[in-house]
């Protein structure tokens, strides 16, 4: 039957509802919610979208909210995020004491404020920044605020300079640089505070990343700075910081004119570090003025925490700085919010002694070896060609890598650095054989075995491909890649056998699993069904 209406599903809910006789209680909007408990715990249905006029006892709300959350995805197989989802016992604790503590009132809660000031220092040597100056920073509730610190500081340092130098701020303004395959939060800054956005177009060649060469296409006396991403959303790649710094130092020699490099480290500022602690990105490269990274993703943290560095005062402007006299001490501001909780900061700075140098690089080495053992099985499946190149030989192995006994496997030195993300999409021959099968649907499909993965489109320049994403974090273990790969690989083939995804979801009732065999008994190994009892799930 063709539907002749579109269908409303809170109102077919309501109408659906046992009504007393002699009156119906709805709340404004006409939409309340009934619980099963409502007799146990003597809960009348409760209003939506207004207050109740009545509260509900503490036991009896919980119940209600967390059987609602039940609805949402599994944090744990969530591998479209890249933000941390578990810390120890001990974390969680630590937490839950210090909860109530607003990271902003320093006199109150001078400890925290220590602590706080300790991890700022703790990112500034981790990342280099020079001993003889002194290095500022903060934290922030994720990259995306840090972005803006960082964005605002190039700004105002801009401002000021073409102040002194007699010229307008205004006509034509500022600009600042990126990759076309920027994350929302650095074209967020661009629009929220009146700079030009001059977006890189991205390439397959260039590893669908900023490349250094054509961003001088956009720079000129009005850039602000480069904004140069230490790990690609789409790809997990890393951009070239020191090339871009290159090709900017030459820039200045020619002109005179002096753009700074901010490095968005928000997955990367917690990998390479302690994966690839050679690489040269950071604050060992002069240009670079300012680095963020967020806490809550490769830091380990739970969400809520970033942190923005910049290599010395001069680069953090006077004008950014707030000095406020308040609760009976004199207290600094460089942050976009002021009130802001401190457990997470707490939980950070958890990590950092729980952990250590070595505990995180034990950790993202973990991570970039089951990102590999992914990307071969899925390049090996001849299903899916891989985009992100964690698991190849790095530049100089490449030719000689498989031929030689000296290729050692587990050394992260010998392969291409980035996030431990697998980008993957249809290999051209699959798409060739199955021309009518849409890649998005093994996302939908993976869900329904509980997987999120996200099917997404590149960035403009290249929106006509289309990527399938898995984030490999601390908690997805190898035996959780056996899984995965498994029911990836089930539900493609399925796709290409049904050629047809009503027939992939009828596949869905069995679940093929990569230790399926052990311990099964063979088809006839029990006695035939009578049809007296009811058919085995």
């Amino acid at each position: 039957m063709v539907l002749s209406k579109h269908l409303n599903a809170s109102n077919l809910v309501k109408q659906a509802q046992d009504h007393p006789s002699h009156k119906i209680v709805h709340s404004s909007t006409g939409h309340e919610a009934t619980y099963p408990y409502g007799a146990r715990y003597g809960v009348q249905p409760i209003p939506k979208y207004k207050l109740p006029s009545k509260g509900t006892d503490a036991e009896s709300a919980y119940q209600l909210i967390h059987d609602e959350l039940a609805l949402d995805g599994n944090p744990g197989l969530n591998l479209a995020s890249f933000v941390h989802t578990w810390m120890p016992p001990q974390a969680d604790k630590l937490m839950m004491e210090n909860i109530s503590k607003n990271l902003i009132d320093q006199d109150e809660y001078p400890m925290t404020q220590v602590l706080h000031t300790r991890c700022v220092s703790t990112l500034a040597d981790l990342w280099h920044a020079p001993h003889a100056q002194q290095a500022i920073g903060t934290a922030t509730t994720g990259s995306s605020e840090a972005i803006q610190l960082g964005g605002l500081a190039m700004k105002r340092r801009w401002q000021e300079k073409r102040k002194a130098a007699g010229k307008s701020i205004h006509e034509p303004g500022p600009n600042i640089v990126m990759g076309a395959n920027a994350q929302v939060a650095l074209e967020k800054f661009a629009r929220y505070f009146d700079v030009e956005t001059r977006l890189v177009p991205i390439s397959e060649e260039r590893k669908y990343c900023l490349d250094p060469k054509k961003a001088m296409e956009y720079v000129d006396e009005n850039t602000i700075g480069v904004y140069v991403i230490l790990g690609s959303t789409y790809t997990g790649h890393y951009e070239p910081v020191k090339e871009m710094a290159a090709h900017l130092d030459e820039y200045e020699a020619r002109t005179g004119h002096s753009v700074p490099i901010h490095v968005d480290g928000a997955s990367g500022g917690f990998v390479a570090p302690f994966a690839t602690p050679k690489l040269e990105w950071d604050f060992r490269i002069p240009r670079v003025v300012s680095i963020n990274t967020s806490g809550h993703k490769f830091g380990l943290s739970y969400v809520g925490v970033g942190w923005v560095v910049w290599r010395s005062k001069e680069f953090l402007p006077k004008g950014l700085i707030f000095e406020l006299h308040y609760l009976g001490s004199v207290e600094y501001s460089f942050s976009l919010n002021f009130s802001r909780p401190a457990h997470p900061i707490i939980a950070q700075y958890f990590n950092f002694i729980h952990l250590g140098f070595e505990g995180y690089r034990q950790v993202a080495l973990a991570d970039l070896k089951n990102a590999r053992l992914l990307s071969r099985a899925l390049e090996n499946s001849g299903l899916f060609t891989v985009l992100s190149d964690i698991h190849r030989p790095a530049k100089g192995l490449l030719s000689s890598a498989k031929q030689t006994v000296a290729f050692d496997e587990e050394n992260v030195e010998n392969y291409v650095p980035g996030l431990p993300v697998v980008s993957f999409r249809f290999s051209d021959e699959f798409r060739q054989k199955n021309p009518d099968v849409e890649q998005r649907w093994v996302q939908t499909l993976l869900r329904a075995k509980g997987w999120i993965v996200p099917n997404y489109e590149l960035a403009p320049d290249m929106q006509d491909v289309q990527i399938l994403r898995v984030v490999v974090r601390e908690s997805t273990s190898a035996v959780m890649i056996d899984r995965l790969v498994s029911d990836i690989l089930e539900v493609t083939e399925g796709l290409a056998k049904a050629d047809s995804p009503m027939q992939a979801l009828n596949n869905l009732q069995s679940r093929n699993t990569v230790e399926g065999h052990h311990g099964k008994l063979d088809e006839g190994s029990g006695s035939k069904s009578s049809g007296t009892y009811a058919k085995q799930c």
